[in-house]
């Protein structure tokens, strides 16, 4: 089917918010560099992002006077795209606020696609992605290696933290058990928690401190009322889980940074919270199975599917017992999902 063509007017519109938003940016960095030239800035210091704020971003010291000190701070021209978690440079004023005049290399980025399916990043600096099931709703192979295979993409290692264990009974244990052990097995750290009687919980925080992390998983988890638990002085909407439907509810907010009171920071939003797999290729969902990489290149065709091809490597792997079936059939399922462009 061919585009609808645009008429004299649509494009016009279109050409007149284009021009609006140019000038809007400009103004802004034009005000940027006018504070940058005033005399009433303070020396350079280091700190990190908290959150964004519009034209803004709310910068937390890291350096003596200021250490601990949040300040608004207006962006200096050229700086790119700046998220929660960035570590940057920036100069206090007098009186109040202060500009970003630099940042430093990010060892992670998070991003999500914008409404107009374009990649954009939400978190950076992020040491760990946690990855929280729970004994009820039950946990489903498939989803937790879509949430591994979308943080292995980005280059985040992911933890798996098994939520809500005081309602592990008979009727689910060896299933969890089982279920569990394959990614143990591959060498990925499982956690198991409950808020209801804290067991776990200083496994948990032993984890999480020194590091920067986000918490991720499908609705009903426990995710609201973990985050609640390790930040007990802020004020999280809690989803509930729907007796009926045994799914959650979330709200929507700013990608914030927060410090953990037992150590450690927490990078938290529901944006976060349902982080997936987004505008990632074929090849890079077969590196996001870390048992499948030791076999990638070996197959006797070059543009070898994986699916029923002679000397495919990553077939012989799994009769070898080296790939379980679970997550080959996680692999073909993702994969197939990636291409109806429905995945997560």
């Amino acid at each position: 089917m061919s585009k609808r063509k645009l008429t004299k007017q649509q494009t016009w519109r279109i050409e007149r918010i284009q021009k609006e938003r140019v000038e809007r940016t400009q103004k802004r960095a034009n005000r940027a560099e006018e504070v940058l030239q005033s005399s009433d800035l303070g020396p350079e210091t280091e700190g990190i992002i908290l959150s964004h704020f519009g034209t803004q971003v709310e910068v937390e010291g890291t350096q003596e006077p200021y250490m601990g000190v949040a300040t608004r701070c207006n962006l200096r021209a050229n700086l790119g795209q700046l998220v929660t978690g960035d570590k940057v440079v920036w100069r206090p004023k007098q009186n109040e606020g202060g500009i970003v005049v630099a940042t430093t290399p990010r060892h992670t980025i998070l991003s999500r696609p914008d409404m107009h399916g374009r990649l954009k990043p939400v978190a950076a600096n992020i040491d760990h992605i946690v990855v929280v099931i729970a004994a009820e709703p039950v946990a489903h192979a498939n989803l937790i290696d879509r949430y591994l295979v979308a943080a292995e993409t980005v280059g985040i290692p992911p933890v798996i933290l098994l939520n809500k264990s005081d309602l592990i009974d008979d009727s689910n244990k060896e299933q969890l058990d089982e279920l569990l052990k394959t990614y143990q097995d591959l060498g990925y750290h499982i956690i198991r928690t409950s808020i209801k009687n804290q067991a776990g919980m200083e496994s948990l925080y032993g984890f999480l401190e020194n590091k920067t992390s986000v918490l991720v998983g499908q609705s009903g988890v426990g995710k609201s009322s973990l985050i609640g638990t390790l930040l007990p002085d802020i004020e999280i909407s809690v989803g509930e889980l729907s007796q009926k439907r045994k799914k959650g509810t979330h709200t929507t907010t700013t990608a914030r940074l927060f410090h953990m009171p037992k150590g450690g920071d927490l990078i938290d939003s529901p944006g976060i919270r349902e982080f997936g797999l987004w505008h990632i290729s074929e090849d890079e969902l077969l590196s996001g199975f870390i048992e499948f990489r030791e076999h990638i290149g070996y197959c006797r065709f070059r543009d070898c599917a994986h699916e029923k091809e002679p000397g495919c490597a990553i077939l012989e792997a799994l009769e070898k017992g080296q790939i379980t079936p679970h997550r080959f059939e996680s692999y073909l399922r993702i994969k197939q999902s990636i291409r109806d462009n429905d995945a997560f």
